[in-house]
């Protein structure tokens, strides 16, 4: 007897525009999403002393709309920071809400303006489907190529006192409008463009692996690995290629499309706890893992990961031979070494006697774990936090007397 067919779905942000200079026409944009009076600004302290949240109030008073201006949203916030902000920001009525700014920045963005509508704490509404009403309006201006945040579903916090990071996901957290203009990424630094491109990367391969990938997932997964693929060496090398830099940007949406369909898996589930307890930036952990769980996975996707091959430009589709998923894997770990990123948990003050606690907290992520196209025992995911672990410290675990 034949299983029945599965049912999958498609959702995005309400509508985009994109390309070089877009923002220019954000004023008359925001129209579009009706009664526009008054605007509040959300941002990191960065873009206001880059003076991006001046030239943004400047452009929405050009065409007759008021704002104010919030900073201060910390890289990777916390629920109580999350709350804080909101306090600051009180009762006071904006039409909309505008983040501009890296990940950490779009996701406050969208928690916030449910926090106005809805009478939750943010812990309240870790999980799935639990903010019951819609927030107030939101338009997302990413100025990192990683997250992809402006077109998910999708808020990540970190709890401090439980040094977790959770995700908070929500068909209520869909921005009302994305700009994606590649202008505001050229200044990025080569440390910033390598983590959040690897992040892109790792939502974007990961979503093509998981279980619950699907044909539309498949085609925006496949895009993005092929753009960033493409870009993110080039980018990194020469931040001002525009080229590039629109690559990177639409690969990073077209990565966040893709894990809104489909959901990331283990690396993600693994990089959380790292990120909660090491404070280790979120695209550095996920690509530092990356190359080791794809490894793992190998036996279970190397005929998807042939498809990769070809999207990355490793191999042609029809040349794809049975090397080409570990070629896959070999490129990954060759790009962590041009970019710079770490392959040594101890550079953030991991130890192995941390590897229990860390390896328990990434498998309780079951929302991610049961995504993998592997399970993963617990013992599993201790031997590849262990692989980032120095050489040396393997060596005197099992005793090994000639060091």
């Amino acid at each position: 007897m034949n299983e029945p067919a599965r049912i999958y779905q498609f959702q995005t942000s309400g509508k985009i525009i994109a390309g070089l200079h877009a923002m220019q026409n954000l004023g008359p944009e925001l129209r579009g999403l009706g009664r526009i009076n008054k605007a509040l600004i959300v941002a990191s302290d960065a873009m206001r002393r880059q003076g991006a949240t001046d030239e943004l109030a400047a452009r929405l008073a050009g065409s007759g709309i008021a704002s104010e201006t919030i900073g201060g949203v910390m890289r990777e916030p916390t629920a109580d920071h999350i709350e804080a902000l909101a306090d600051r920001i009180g009762q006071e009525p904006f039409d909309v809400y505008i983040g501009i700014g890296g990940g950490s920045v779009l996701d406050a963005t969208k928690l916030l303006s449910v926090l106005r509508t809805n009478r939750l704490r943010v812990r309240e509404m870790i999980g799935t489907e639990r903010i019951p009403h819609a927030g107030v309006p939101t338009a997302l201006i990413p100025t990192t190529s990683g997250t992809g945040s402006e077109v998910t579903p999708n808020a990540i916090v970190t709890l401090e006192e439980e040094a977790l990071k959770l995700g908070i996901v929500s068909s209520r957290l869909y921005a009302s409008l994305v700009v994606l203009d590649p202008a505001l990424t050229l200044s990025l630094p080569r440390s910033i463009t390598a983590e959040t491109g690897m992040d892109a990367f790792t939502h974007a391969l990961e979503s093509f692996l998981s279980n619950k990938a699907n044909p539309i997932s498949d085609m925006l997964a496949l895009e993005s690995i092929r753009l960033l693929s493409g870009s993110i060496v080039s980018a990194f090398h020469d931040g001002h290629a525009v080229e590039d830099r629109s690559a990177m940007l639409l690969g990073s949406m077209f990565g966040g499309m893709a894990l809104a369909g489909s959901g990331t898996a283990a690396v993600h589930a693994m990089a959380y706890p790292l990120g909660g307890r090491f404070h280790i930036p979120h695209g550095a952990a996920n690509a530092m893992l990356l190359p080791h769980v794809m490894a793992f996975n190998m036996d279970s996707v190397q005929d998807k990961l042939r498809r990769v091959a070809s999207a990355m430009g490793i191999v042609t589709e029809a040349g794809a031979s049975a090397d080409a998923a570990e070629l896959v894997v070999e490129r990954i770990a060759e790009w962590t070494k041009e970019l710079q990123i770490p392959q040594n948990l101890a550079v953030y003050g991991v130890q192995s006697s941390d590897v229990p606690v860390l390896a328990e907290a990434a498998f309780q992520v079951k929302r991610l774990m049961d995504n993998n196209p592997k399970p993963m025992s617990i013992l599993d995911i201790e031997d590849v936090y262990r692989k980032l672990l120095p050489r040396i410290e393997y060596a005197c675990k099992e005793g090994d007397a000639s060091l």
